[in-house]
């Protein structure tokens, strides 16, 4: 049982750090936002986001990670962060963090 919960208690690290690795990333994609809508540009950016598709799974690879999921977790990142500079353009901020 020591076992199980030594584990779980690495695993909860471990989310608490993917959480505050987020909030950063989100700070800085909120610059972006800001950035995007005061010079005319687009929200989304699709090359970019090839890219970064490309890059993330290469990286999963290397790390052992299936990176199919690695995609999808990218995918779903990409989509709040183009939501967040949506709302930037039209509103000039966002409605959560």
């Amino acid at each position: 049982m020591d076992e199980l919960t030594g584990l779980r208690q690495s695993i909860d690290n471990i989310d608490a750090a993917l959480i505050h690795m987020l909030a950063e990333r989100f700070k800085f994609t909120q610059q972006v936002g800001r950035l995007k809508a005061a010079t005319g540009l687009p929200p989304s950016d699709p090359d970019r986001e090839k890219v970064q598709i490309a890059r993330l799974r290469a990286l999963a690879e290397e790390a052992h990670l299936d990176p199919a999921f690695a995609e999808k977790f990218l995918n779903f990142i990409v989509a709040e962060v183009i939501h967040h500079h949506e709302q930037i353009a039209s509103t000039g901020s966002i409605d959560t963090v």
